[in-house]
């Protein structure tokens, strides 16, 4: 029986350690296009680092230049997700878009506190599922000029997300 409680407390130690060490170097996903289907891109990352903006943000229109974003969300296990994205903005608000069923879309819908990195920035929000046919149908058409390879969905079938302010 003592044998059995050193290996279980031994694996304990060493799975707290390694947590520790990924929560300081981040273990970040790559910087991959959302459409690279190839391994390495479609592993998810941990923790996102960065310098941390707490102020708000009324315009998000600096994004139009910045191909993708980097979301992080938190997963039922208490660690977290993160993913390499797409984003639009719309009347100087950020949105990010994408289908039910993804994991990191799961996580925002039941905790819609997430990290943003964007450049080497991160910006600690909240999203809001957005509702409304016409403003999702803006957005969308709005990703897709952004983004002309991508097939801009119907309506019905996206889930958007606006980013609050602050």
């Amino acid at each position: 029986m003592s044998k059995l409680i050193k290996i279980v407390g031994s694996i304990v130690i060493v799975l707290v350690a390694a947590l520790l060490l990924m929560s300081v170097t981040g273990f970040e996903p790559g910087n991959c296009p959302p459409t690279d289907r190839s391994f390495s891109c479609k592993v998810p990352g941990l923790w996102l680092k960065g310098e941390r903006v707490t102020t708000p943000v009324t315009d998000w229109s600096f994004t139009d230049q910045i191909p993708q974003i980097m979301i992080q969300t938190q997963t039922p296990f208490l660690l977290p997700h993160s993913v390499t994205i797409w984003c639009a903005v719309y009347n100087g608000n950020l949105y990010v878009t994408s289908y039910r069923g993804r994991q990191w879309v799961e996580n925002i819908i039941r905790d819609p506190h997430v990290r943003l990195k964007i450049g080497d920035k991160v910006f600690d929000r909240t999203l809001s599922m957005v509702n409304d046919p016409s403003e999702k149908a803006a957005v969308l058409q709005t990703k897709g000029r952004k983004y002309p390879q991508w097939k801009v969905p119907a309506v019905s079938a996206a889930t958007v997300f606006r980013v609050d302010p602050a």
